[in-house]
């Protein structure tokens, strides 16, 4: 299985000896963003709703997070009764034109009929309507040349005497109306449609064909417009090889066979350890782990090899397993273990292949293991931490509202007509649900006000917004030719956010190129997190945070590896089948997919928040010497008092902390963040990078240098520097966290542990000292048999608390 970052492929064809002497020459170069350009989060004010929302607003209705978008809308129902063509003999080719000033739209046109039915919607936003007339014309295609526009009639509208219609009003139903030429008189025929002014929450927008969108045509139509996917359902499929009996040996004077067992499911193949047993009847009972995702279209195939030769390996049988055969499992159980006949590609003499069964078998246990959490993103931005089984599914405890409202200052991602452009869209991510908002043409200010909802079963969890640029609006001609390009995402982990407020930011959209850092513009979004019950979220502060089966059977680092690897490899094919698809540059960028691989700025930058973490401490250390120095006699004499009563009074130690800790997280709720994360370029040591590093970040694994020495030397640097890197990423997280307790970064955390530190103080203070000390003593030397497996509570609580990941480029 390759490791290999899709999105790092800028160095493939690049020469390193061409580069050697402007590389050195670049060496100490820095890449330093423009020192006007401001990466801060900001907060706005939008009109969501109808009404000017502040911080502190509950809204209740729907698209009450957005601003509202006011559209004419026109349904082309279906005609009736239409002249036949000038031979009089055949139906006309009839199809509807809507034209309002210079915008115009077409339905589908068909072939010889007298009345068709379209049932389409076209729209127009409001704003860009420059024409007080609406003319619905029909026409013949097969009329249309030279000097004749095919018409066969059209009706004609007053815009301002269109009606207005505000769900939850039912639609406005489709009238029947006269046909009139080019002079005004009645023709034959009639035309059915629906006129109205309303707002992006009408439930015939989503399905609507924009009059400003009529450049795009064919299957370039389905790609922008707003879709939700869901990711498919996904299992940890557990392979146990146990034996083999029977096998036949091509040679059978081979005394000590290297046989093993190679498993393929899907695009990935996994081999067991050769058999220590040198005979025909081979042992291993071995697992092997797989991702499957539902529905399940792939099947297992095993197949029994001989390693005859260094680099040959002899087939002794192979069988074919569907996946809709296996068992499910939500614990550990043992599965039912089966016999499975082995089968072999054999030549007749006539020269036809056929399929020979054998008498051979081999051992297996199979089962999809619903107790684990099947990881498709990494644990820090974690969407979703629920089983796979939904037998094991708790309630929701809340609803997460998203507004995607719009963006500015977009940077032009490509070229057309001779003129930079961009047709952005964006993307959400969170659990198993994918939103696509629709593709604004060519606007660096996009405007899409649209609202979305998703359950929430735990909240410490992620949700990242991803804005795109459309590379497919010319249909399915140039789908594999070009990718769609990133613009920047933000994450926002709801744990941050306090219960039923509004958050409205603007958020910096920051993308890493290899020639620095560069902010591609903003997006402004409206964000609410609301719990139906404070209790049962609070409580989810001492679960843990995977499910049980990922500490009582823990999984190693490298199968979780390359299992999250199987994992977004499933859900990019998936998606990207989707109709329209949701492309596969798109959910790797959404994804992390490479986050993981070596980066001397990565390591900086957990370096840093290292240092920072120590920065608390180095203060302590310089208070106690100042103390000790006496550079303040004052507070030199009071800390010798307050020592000379902890010596005569022990017991007051213990509550006198866990008073000061409440005092000071008392104080810093003063101080507390009233914003949620966003990227941040110098947490991400982004702001100013060597160019030599930035080489390296964007260079591709393996290397592309020409020297073998040094490219696998390079590799197997970045291979332990990427451990070093998670390593230090970890200490850095516990570090956050131990000091977010009390920064009220998460204020259910931060509350829950000062009524704690308030309770503790009291119990401390009345309980002796030698008893407190006597019961830890104990309970830390217990029995194993009085032990579990599982991660306490204090520390299923640490586990929870928010870390400065969710900043990080």
């Amino acid at each position: 299985m390759s490791n290999q970052n899709p999105g790092q492929h800028q160095n493939k064809n690049q020469n390193p000896g061409k580069n050697q002497n402007q590389n050195r020459s670049q060496i100490n170069h820095h890449f330093c963003p423009p020192e006007n350009e401001d990466f801060n989060l900001k907060e706005t004010t939008p009109i969501l709703g109808g009404g000017r929302v502040t911080a502190n607003d509950r809204l209740g209705t729907a698209f009450d997070l957005v601003e509202q978008m006011h559209y004419l809308f026109i349904r082309v129902v279906k005609a009736k009764e239409l002249p036949l063509q000038k031979d009089g003999n055949s139906n006309p080719q009839p199809f509807a034109e809507v034209q309002l000033g210079n915008l115009k739209g077409l339905t589908l046109h068909f072939e010889d009929r007298s009345s068709p039915d379209w049932n389409q919607v076209l729209v127009v936003l409001k704003d860009r309507i420059q024409s007080r007339i609406l003319q619905v014309c029909l026409r013949d295609k097969s009329r249309i040349s030279g000097s004749d526009d095919g018409l066969i009639g059209r009706v004609v509208f007053e815009v301002n005497e269109v009606p207005k219609r505000v769900p939850p009003d039912s639609p406005l139903a489709p009238q029947w109306y006269w046909l009139e030429n080019s002079k005004g008189k009645k023709v034959k025929g009639e035309l059915m449609l629906a006129v109205w002014i309303g707002t992006q929450a009408d439930e015939a927008f989503p399905e609507a064909l924009h009059l400003d969108a009529t450049a795009v045509n064919g299957d370039g139509v389905a790609n922008i417009k707003s879709k939700v996917y869901l990711s498919p359902r996904l299992w940890y499929m557990r392979v146990n090889v146990i034996e083999a009996q029977e096998l036949q040996l091509a040679n059978n004077n081979r005394q000590q066979p290297e046989i093993y067992a190679r498993i393929t499911l899907g695009n990935v193949a996994l081999r067991t350890k050769i058999s220590l047993s040198k005979n025909v009847c081979p042992t291993w009972n071995e697992d092997l782990m797989f991702v499957a995702a539902e529905p399940f279209e792939d099947q297992l195939v095993l197949s029994v090899e001989d390693k005859v030769a260094p680099n040959k390996d002899e087939l002794l049988g192979k069988c074919v397993i569907p996946l809709q055969d296996v068992e499910k499992r939500i614990d550990f159980s043992t599965p039912i273990s089966k016999w499975y006949s082995l089968e072999k590609d054999v030549v007749s003499q006539d020269g036809n292949k056929k399929v020979a069964k054998l008498n051979s078998k081999v051992h297996l246990r199979l089962s999809f293991d619903g107790g684990y959490h099947v990881l498709d993103e990494l644990t820090h931005y974690s969407s979703d931490l629920k089983a796979t089984s939904k037998e094991l599914w708790k309630p929701s405890i809340g609803v997460l509202e998203l507004g995607i409202l719009n963006a500015q200052g977009l940077s032009p991602m490509k070229n057309r007509d001779g003129r930079g452009i961009t047709d952005a869209y964006c993307v959400a991510k969170y659990g198993q649900k994918w939103i696509r908002t629709r593709t604004i043409l060519n606007s660096f200010n996009p405007k899409w006000n649209e609202q979305y909802t998703w359950e929430v079963f735990d909240p410490c969890t992620v949700i990242t917004i991803g804005v795109f640029d459309n590379c497919h609006l010319q249909g399915a001609d140039n789908n594999d030719k070009v990718s769609d390009s990133k613009i920047g995402k933000v994450r926002i982990r709801l744990s941050t956010l306090e219960t039923d407020r509004v958050y409205t930011h603007s958020y910096p959209l920051i993308v890493l190129t290899p020639a620095g850092v560069k902010k591609m513009g903003e997006i402004q979004l409206a964000v609410r997190f609301s719990c139906s019950s404070l209790v049962n979220m609070l409580a989810m502060y001492s679960q843990p945070l995977l499910p049980t089966l990922h500490y009582l059977h823990p999984l190693t680092y490298y199968q979780i590896d390359n299992l999250r690897h199987q994992a977004t490899q499933i859900v990019a094919t998936r998606l990207s089948r989707a109709e329209p698809p949701l492309r596969r540059e798109v959910v790797e960028y959404m994804l992390d997919v490479g986050s993981n691989m070596w980066s001397i700025r990565r390591s900086k930058a957990n370096y840093v928040r290292i240092a920072g973490i120590l920065t608390g401490l180095i203060a302590i250390c310089k208070w106690f010497n100042g103390i000790c120095t006496w550079k303040n006699p004052f507070a030199t004499v009071l800390v010798h008092i307050i020592f000379i009563q902890f010596v005569c009074f022990p017991r007051l130690i213990l509550s006198a902390i866990f008073v000061l800790l409440f005092l000071i997280g008392t104080w810093n709720y003063r101080m507390r963040p009233k914003n949620p994360p966003h990227m941040d370029i110098k947490l991400s040591q982004a702001e100013i990078v060597p160019w030599d590093e930035l080489d390296e970040e964007f260079d591709t694994f393996p290397t592309s240098r020409n020297i073998d020495v040094v490219r696998m030397r390079y590799d197997r640097l970045r291979s332990i520097g990427s451990r070093m890197q998670a390593v230090a990423g970890d200490l850095a997280n516990q570090g956050e966290r131990f000091y977010n307790l009390l920064s009220w970064r998460d204020p259910r955390a931060t509350a829950l542990f000062l009524i704690f530190c308030l309770i503790a103080s009291m119990v401390l203070y009345v309980t002796p000292f030698k008893v407190v000390v006597t019961l830890m003593g104990f309970y830390t030397m217990r029995h194993p048999r009085f032990r579990e497996k599982l991660p306490s509570v204090p520390l299923r609580f640490f586990r929870r608390l928010p870390a400065k990941t969710d900043s990080l480029l």
